[in-house]
């Protein structure tokens, strides 16, 4: 497998280790890797209460390295970005909705919000394949999660 490039960073303002605690604990193949925390010496007046606090933390999830950072309230996680979770069935989509959903009047097509406001699209693995057939695309836009045999049009 090709080293990776791009590594997608995360903005908490002061939770990032605890959100990525949970993140590693959801999903499998995924850990810690480094946590650097605020320095003792250096810091200015106004900062000197995030001394030995984390600063950055970088983890992996299913394999994808990814940094987090604590920074402040100045930025907040919106809409224009996801991460999308391939299922390999309806258990496995189930299992990550379960996990993740937080802010239910945010959920709709597959997207959710967890609770640290990162936004998710937990989908089958042959969405492509899926979306293909007559009527799916208006079977999907009345679901929250995604059912695999209602984007089928063979669901209840």
């Amino acid at each position: 497998m090709a080293e990776q490039k791009i590594t997608p960073s995360l903005w908490f303002d002061g939770v990032a280790l605890e959100a990525v605690e949970f993140y590693v604990s959801v999903f499998p193949d995924s850990e810690i890797l480094n946590v650097a925390r605020y320095p003792e010496e250096g810091l200015l007046d106004f900062q000197k209460h995030l001394a030995g606090k984390p600063l950055s933390i970088q983890f992996t999830l299913r394999g994808v390295k990814f940094d987090a950072i604590n920074a402040g309230p100045e930025f907040k996680f919106n809409e224009a970005i996801s991460l999308i979770v391939d299922c390999a069935d309806q258990a496995e989509i189930d299992r990550y909705w379960e996990a993740l959903s937080a802010v239910p009047e945010s959920e709709q097509c597959g997207w959710l919000k967890d609770k640290y406001g990162l936004s998710w699209q937990i989908v089958p693995e042959n969405m492509g394949e899926l979306m293909a057939s007559p009527g799916a695309f208006e079977r999907m836009m009345s679901m929250k999660k995604l059912d695999i045999e209602g984007l089928r049009g063979t669901g209840a």
